[in-house]
């Protein structure tokens, strides 16, 4: 029997096995901002107070098994670059987290679902990768999309409707750096490293804020048990979850796994009617379909691509 006969089969059931993990992962992940939600509409705590502390645990769970498998930060290769990545992270997570304070969790996602339209653009402008026409209308008609669900939202929120914009962008130069990070260090050393440059940037912007008198930087403890339970349950969800996220990608193609991103939607809608009884109107439903349907068409004209490169001559 010939070797690619054997492998084939093997390689598809690794895909599958990615597949299924990341939609897992995708449909959990929401739940880190629905605890962000929680806690500054119940428990009152701020979004940097909350950002501080999902990073801060992420620390705290990930350590013991860095220090056992890895050895302690001397083994790390990158500290600078990876804590810097940690400190972009903390700085979408703050803008985001800010956001689902004032904003339905499904507006929020809605918009920030820009970030493939700006990975895009930024890939072509800045690393010279070729996207044809069809990419460029796709990311037009995206963005059209965003608006639909951002002018009702402007109305009502103002300003505070972009802040996931901002995100987006600020997580596309988060995703640039991890490719320019390149293999350099393994995923549980730049997760561990991410908390630690996370930790420190959010320490600083948070004593600035709330020296400033900023609410949204307000510094406390947590005010109940459960609210000290559900931060922990935040943290170790960043921590471990985005761990298996790099396990999905490391057993399937990026073309393959990219549309289950949009799983995110889904579980956000679902925890905002059932926690919050938020639920998206028509047109912002319109809006997040156009988004969808933007993102899967440019994920799919890259699928296109790529097997056009890799056939032969």
């Amino acid at each position: 029997m010939p070797a690619a006969a054997v492998k084939t089969p093997l390689s598809s059931d690794r895909s599958v096995k990615g597949m299924a993990l990341m939609a897992c992962c995708m449909v959990i992940l929401p739940m880190m901002d629905a605890i962000a939600k929680y806690m500054a509409t119940f428990e009152t705590m701020s979004p940097g107070q909350v950002t501080f502390y999902r990073f801060f645990v992420q620390l705290v769970v990930l350590a013991p098994l860095f220090f056992w498998t890895v050895g302690g930060f001397s083994k790390v290769q990158r500290p600078w670059m990876n804590m810097l990545r940690g400190a972009l992270h903390a700085a979408a997570s703050l803008l985001f987290f800010t956001a689902v304070k004032y904003m339905p969790l499904a507006d929020v996602f809605a918009i920030y679902f820009v970030e493939p339209f700006m990975l895009t653009m930024m890939s072509a402008l800045f690393l010279g990768e070729k996207v044809g026409w069809r990419r460029w209308l796709a990311i037009l008609v995206g963005f059209g999309g965003a608006m639909i669900v951002i002018q009702p939202s402007f109305e009502i929120f103002g300003w505070t409707s972009l802040l996931p914009v901002a995100c987006a962008f600020l997580f596309t130069l988060y995703l640039f750096l991890n490719r320019a990070l390149g293999n350099g260090d393994s995923p549980l050393t730049m997760q561990m490293m991410s908390g630690v440059g996370g930790t420190l940037f959010m320490g600083i912007v948070l004593v600035a804020g709330n020296a400033a008198g900023i609410a949204d930087f307000e510094m406390s403890l947590p005010s109940s048990g459960l609210g000290l339970i559900l931060l922990i349950i935040l943290g170790s969800l960043s921590g471990y979850v985005h761990l298996l996220v790099v396990r999905a990608f490391r057993m399937a193609s990026v073309s393959l796994l990219a549309p289950f991103q949009y799983f995110e939607i889904i579980s956000a809608t679902v925890l905002g009617y059932l926690l919050f009884a938020d639920f998206p109107t028509p047109s912002k439903w319109l809006g997040i379909a156009v988004i969808v349907a933007s993102g899967l068409f440019i994920i799919w004209r890259e699928r296109v691509q790529s097997r056009r490169t890799l056939a032969p001559a």
